[in-house]
């Protein structure tokens, strides 16, 4: 049975190019890795040749090129330094796939996907930090193992916390000039500044200007767009070769839409790409900008057709959240669908710090109205998290009597319903003040994905009530309050850390959940499922009055580790139970 290991690579876009790439992935099935217990740790990195002229110039002067290229290495042994500890927080896990279900052309897609990914790779690295090479030059292995992991010098699973450089991380990442004010930025009257799509510099005047990104990075884009035409040449799917040569385009011109469009018509194709700046996480001074990245993914056929039927009941599902009328008076689209994959490559946004385990998009509030959004459940991955991480992490720290309830089914369709979840609601405010994401900011992001949480879970008990999904309740709810520590672990400087505190400390003050005096954590399931509906009320509240200030008091006040928490965390970190994943890709 034929997986992803190692690839030959077909490239047309010049010679030195092809023979980087030959280099760069036959190396792949050279290598081999073993973890060794639990005081191991292996980081994998290749990179491109450097060639002569192949270094990418941007328009603003700023450069990109391709670290020169390292074996692989490891740590072993007891940690001798804070660097051993944070690399030890990640699990090396590689990424394959069963490749015999693809036609000879689909295969030779694949490592075209992987070239164009590997470029959006270095244009999130400008986005999130700066000039990369400057960087990692001045750094050890050590070093480099975790700056590469993290994009930049700060600790994305402890807040962006500075470790190898003494300076804060600026809110804004790289999107903004560093001394660009806040009042000076709310006087500037360019319409563009505000735009999902522009990087904001100052020109020879000192002015500040908005660059679309497809001036800004217009050379790497021009290669990633042309090799997605090479790939849809070879696809055999006809909505995949559509959506390709959509995508294309899109990537040159920063207008995304007809390419979503194309993406959620698609429905017969094996290999799927997630390509280009979606979300904004990585901007937390605005929540304004997009940052790229890119997914390269075989869909499971099988597990996808288990999932087909929950979307029928959207509609029912919007009619019955739990908040008054006039927040939910947007029908969600009905061409969504639902499905899973293996991953083989992230790239970019995706692939900083923490990695996710699934996707909903488009998030264009325009498309997902109109048509809906498609919710990728990665499933090797997710499998991955749940064995390495979440089992562990239960067994902990969960009340013995609790163990029955955590299993593997739970833990995926909480994920897929979360990723479900993002689509309904609404997403304009209910009094005037535009979409909910202009209105909320930086902290959309924060108060959307705790929507999504427990919303998720709330379209749960909707279902289990109506027999449609195998399970109880009581499954679901401890295998959803065990994966509130696997992701608080991440820091409270991600929205997906704030959203998981914001709920801990909102289910322990309404006594849902609660510590024992031998340290371990209890559910009173009725106060919970209570909880999901007082909680859900309140978010969605502030998401549809687009209240800025109540977000903003939200997050201050429960977005906290306490020191109990972060003590019993501190017991994982001891026990050498992993925080996140590594890939070897």
């Amino acid at each position: 049975m034929p997986v992803i290991s190692g690839f030959l690579v077909i490239s047309n876009y010049n010679k030195c190019n092809t023979a980087a790439l030959i280099c760069r992935y036959a190396d792949l099935n050279l290598i081999t890795m073993t973890l060794k217990s639990f005081l191991f740790l292996s980081l994998v990195w290749f990179a491109l040749p450097s060639c002569k002229n192949e270094q990418n110039v941007l328009s603003t002067g700023e450069t990109s090129k391709q670290e020169q290229p390292h074996d692989y290495y490891k740590f072993e042994g007891v940690p001798i330094d804070k660097m051993d500890s944070l690399l030890m927080q990640y699990r090396l896990y590689a990424l394959e796939t069963d490749l015999s279900t693809l036609t000879p052309n689909e295969q030779k897609m694949i490592p075209i996907l992987i070239e164009a990914a590997s470029i959006v790779d270095e244009l999130f690295w400008i986005q999130s930090y700066g000039d990369k090479n400057a960087l990692l030059k001045n750094l050890n292995d050590k070093e480099k193992a975790f700056a590469l992991v993290n994009y930049g010098p700060w600790e994305r699973l402890n807040g962006n916390a500075p470790l190898l450089t003494d300076a804060q991380k600026p809110l804004g990442a790289n999107f903004y000039p560093a001394d660009m004010t806040d009042k000076e930025f709310e006087m500037w009257p360019d319409t563009n500044k505000s735009s999902q799509y522009t990087m904001v510099r100052r020109g020879k005047d000192g002015k500040l200007m908005a660059i679309p990104y497809h001036e800004f990075f217009a050379e790497p884009l021009k290669r990633a767009s042309f090799l997605l035409e090479q790939a849809a040449a070879l696809a055999d799917d006809d909505g995949l070769q559509k959506y390709l040569l959509l995508r294309s385009k899109a990537l040159i011109i920063d207008d995304f839409r007809p390419s979503d469009m194309a993406w959620l018509d698609m429905k017969s194709n094996k290999i799927d790409l997630v390509i280009g700046p979606i979300e904004n996480y990585e901007d937390q001074r605005y929540g304004f900008k997009t940052s790229y990245e890119a997914y390269v993914l075989i869909k499971d056929l099988e597990w996808s057709r288990k999932l087909e039927k929950f979307k029928a009941f959207l509609p029912d599902l919007q009619r019955g959240l739990p908040v008054g009328p006039a927040y939910k008076t947007e029908a969600p689209g009905t061409d969504t669908e639902l499905n899973a994959y293996d991953v083989i490559q992230y790239k970019g946004d995706c692939n900083a710090g923490s990695k996710t385990i699934a996707i909903n998009l488009p998030n264009d509030e325009v498309v997902q109205l109109e048509k809906g959004t498609r919710r990728l459940q990665l499933k090797n991955v997710m499998e991955q998290k749940f064995k390495e991480i979440l089992v562990p992490i239960a067994t902990e720290l969960l009340d013995t009597n609790l163990m029955k309830h955590v299993n593997f089914g739970a833990f995926f369709e909480n994920t897929m319903f979360h990723e479900v979840a993002h689509g309904l609601g609404i997403k304009n405010t209910v009094n005037g003040k535009g979409l909910v994401r202009t209105a909320l900011k930086e902290h959309y992001a924060a108060i959307e994905e705790g929507k999504a949480d427990i919303l998720g879970l709330y379209m749960i008990d909707y279902l289990a009530s109506r027999n449609e999904i195998q399970g109880s309740m009581e499954d679901y709810i401890t295998t959803f309050f065990a994966s509130i520590f696997r992701s608080v672990r991440f820091g409270v400087g991600s929205a997906h850390g704030k959203a998981n505190m914001i709920r801990f400390n909102y289910l322990m003050d309404q006594g849902a959940i609660y510590r024992n005096s031998d340290g371990r954590y209890g559910i009173h399931f009725e106060k919970f499922r209570k909880s999901m509906s007082s909680m859900s009320a309140l978010i969605r509240t502030i998401q549809g009055d687009g209240n800025y200030d109540k977000a903003a008091a939200l997050i201050r006040d429960k977005a906290v580790i306490s020191s109990q928490l972060a003590a019993d965390l501190d017991k994982l970190t001891k026990k050498n139970i992993a925080v996140d994943l590594v890939f070897k890709q």
